[in-house]
């Protein structure tokens, strides 16, 4: 993909694949769907519990890979992974807000950020600088065999 094309597509609503090294024993990675913010040219935004594995993790790592894909032909992916570059903790109640609203419609979200409000009251928000990109579009492979 090219540049604009994969900053598009990571900027698209999909549900991301939060990776991040877990040295605890076990041999493999954390990996955790979540929700996500991005826009292009910016940094990757996730919300996680303060006191959550996957945010002590990332804490020991100092960074952490995302990947997002579509999951109907033609099958695309896009997947990064940088350094952490902020941890605000508390959320900002706007980017709580906005998150909510990516992934939700206006009463819906309304409904979640009142019933989980004590619940993310203990989030943080983690901030990373895009620096590995891993891209597929199968879109022209598909198409020569269309």
């Amino acid at each position: 993909m090219s540049v604009e094309d994969r900053e598009e597509f990571l900027a698209g609503l999909h549900v991301g694949v939060l990776g991040v090294d877990d040295p605890r024993g076990g041999g493999g990675p954390l990996l955790v769907p979540l929700w996500y913010d991005y826009q292009p040219g910016g940094l990757v935004t996730v919300q996680t519990g303060r006191n959550a594995l996957k945010a002590g993790l990332i804490r020991g790592a100092g960074r952490f890979s995302l990947c997002v894909q579509n999951e109907s032909a033609p099958y695309r992916y896009v997947s990064v992974e940088g350094p952490v570059v902020a941890v605000e903790d508390p959320v900002p109640a706007a980017d709580r807000e906005a998150l909510a609203h990516r992934y939700l419609d206006a009463d819906t979200a309304s409904a979640y950020l009142e019933a989980n409000h004590e619940q993310l009251a203990d989030d943080i928000l983690i901030r990373m600088r895009p620096q590995r990109w891993r891209t597929a579009d199968f879109a022209a492979f598909a198409a020569a065999f269309g």
